[in-house]
């Protein structure tokens, strides 16, 4: 009886030190925000109920937002926003499935900063693009967060600019993300 009871306490330890070391990291508070700079006035919301989950087995790494989580200074715009160029109502979310294919350079068990790349596909207002932005995973005491600033080209997501305000407006847009992220087991 003692034999079974060490085999299992071991195996039960083995079992925990791996899913230890093979665990994925999750988010539901996450940031994006996003930036644009207009004739009339600059334009910038955040939303801080991004879904993420990284798996550092495979690289994995993916990021779920509902629009109309993005808040904005001014309610007129965030309506705008819903309503006339994201059509929050028949595209309610945003999407990233990619990979970080240099994730072996990322310790997850070592404090420090591991610039990397990430690769995927990217699906706004229906419409889905590769795209490849650089990033930086922070591991700090068993913490892992993630960082990364790129551009959208609105065009590329087939969001329309109503033409009586297109020559105020521009045609990029700056995204920011900010994850901290848990262990998931």
């Amino acid at each position: 009886m003692k034999k079974l009871q060490v085999l299992i306490v071991t195996t039960l330890i083995s079992i925990s030190m791996f899913g230890q070391s093979q665990s994925k990291w999750f988010t539901r508070t996450g940031q994006i925000s996003f930036f644009s700079i207009t004739t009339a006035e600059n334009i910038d919301a955040k939303n801080n109920e991004v879904f993420s989950l990284i798996d550092p087995s495979k690289g994995d790494l993916a990021f779920q937002v509902l629009v109309t989580g993005f808040k904005f200074k001014k309610s007129l715009m965030e309506e705008h926003f819903n309503e006339n160029y994201m059509e929050s109502t028949k595209f309610p979310k945003a999407i990233f499935k990619g990979n970080i294919p240099d994730i072996s350079k990322v310790n997850f068990k070592d404090n420090g900063k591991y610039p990397v790349e990430v690769t995927g596909d990217l699906t706004m207002h229906g419409v889905t693009n590769k795209v490849k932005v650089l990033a930086t995973i922070v591991v700090n005491n068993g913490k892992v967060s993630a960082i990364s600033k790129f551009t959208v080209k609105l065009s590329d997501y087939n969001i329309k600019v109503p033409s009586l305000v297109a020559k105020q407006l521009s045609e990029t847009v700056d995204i920011s993300v900010d994850c901290n992220y848990d262990p998931y087991n």
